[in-house]
């Protein structure tokens, strides 16, 4: 039997019924973490990937998790069950939680203020979706979000305006532009490119989100022999590029068929970028896949 309820704090509640302080530290600062994963057959997909990056983003803005990672672990293997997702995503987000003052400071340790936890699961087709399996249009935006682009930080304003913009142009992703004119990541995925054989991708570093997509992808690309270039590239180079796609936990691998307006290769998912989507589904659904 499925149920609509989500995880809040100490347990499992009525979605109905589900609420947050109007003064949690998310809410008023964007003060907290958080991951997205991919539920693929009913099975969280780089499950100990995304939580040990949650406890990665928690250390650099100095928020203690309330919970051990097999505790998350578990939670949102019970929340996978209790909601029947078999194919989607699961959120989970931890704020510093509520205080009793609107202060940019962290709360005081006598305060006692305890981290506001939230997960939820959400179900839409990942594997044979239209943007998976076709193709989608991406536009270019100026980056202008904060450094700390590696914290998985629920400040997502630049997103947000990003992925706005893409819709208003009949877009599905919005990719970003440094200073120097080189790409650096999209609005939810990191991107990268195909020229004459070779996979480009930016280099992880302060500027672009550690995704464990990303992670399994370069190395699926490499078991297959293929020649991986991790360095930055032009928005000149993204339109002269052979095959554009980008990454994301839960669109997995995604061709781009036109950027800016400008067709990319032929119009249609590049066979590399095929190849790429059909392995890292094969590769995350390991024994199960034999049976698809």
């Amino acid at each position: 039997m499925t149920e609509e309820v989500v995880f809040l704090d100490d347990g499992f509640v009525p979605l109905a019924s589900a609420t947050v302080s109007i003064f949690d530290r998310g809410f008023l600062f964007a003060d907290g973490v958080y991951e997205v994963a991919a539920v693929l057959d009913g099975e969280l997909v780089d499950l100990d990937a995304h939580l040990l990056r949650l406890e990665r983003s928690a250390k650099e803005i100095a928020l203690g998790l309330p919970m051990s990672r097999d505790a998350f672990g578990a939670t949102l293997r019970e929340l996978v069950t209790r909601t029947g997702t078999t194919e989607g995503m699961v959120y989970l987000q931890v704020t510093r939680g509520a205080t009793p003052a609107r202060d940019f400071a962290f709360p005081a340790p006598s305060a006692n203020v305890r981290p506001t936890v939230v997960a939820f699961a959400q179900t839409f087709p990942i594997v044979r979706s239209a943007k998976g399996t076709k193709g989608v249009a991406i536009v270019t935006v100026p980056e202008v979000r904060w450094k700390r682009r590696d914290i998985k930080s629920v400040a997502l304003l630049g997103q947000v305006l990003a992925r706005q913009a893409a819709v208003e142009k009949g877009a599905a992703e919005a990719f970003f532009v440094d200073e120097d004119d080189t790409i650096t990541e999209g609005a939810a995925s990191n991107a990268y490119i195909v020229k004459d054989g070779v996979l480009v991708t930016r280099p992880l570093g302060w500027d672009i989100l550690h995704g464990t997509t990303r992670a399994r992808v370069l190395e699926i690309a490499r078991a297959r022999g293929m020649c991986v270039d991790e360095r930055a590239f032009t928005r000149d180079e993204l339109a002269a590029a052979d095959e554009v796609f980008y990454t994301g936990a839960a669109a997995f691998v995604v061709p781009a068929v036109a950027v800016d307006g400008h067709v990319i290769g032929d119009g249609a998912p590049g066979p590399i970028t095929r190849a790429l989507r059909e392995a890292y589904i094969h590769a995350v659904r390991g024994p199960r896949s034999e049976l698809r």
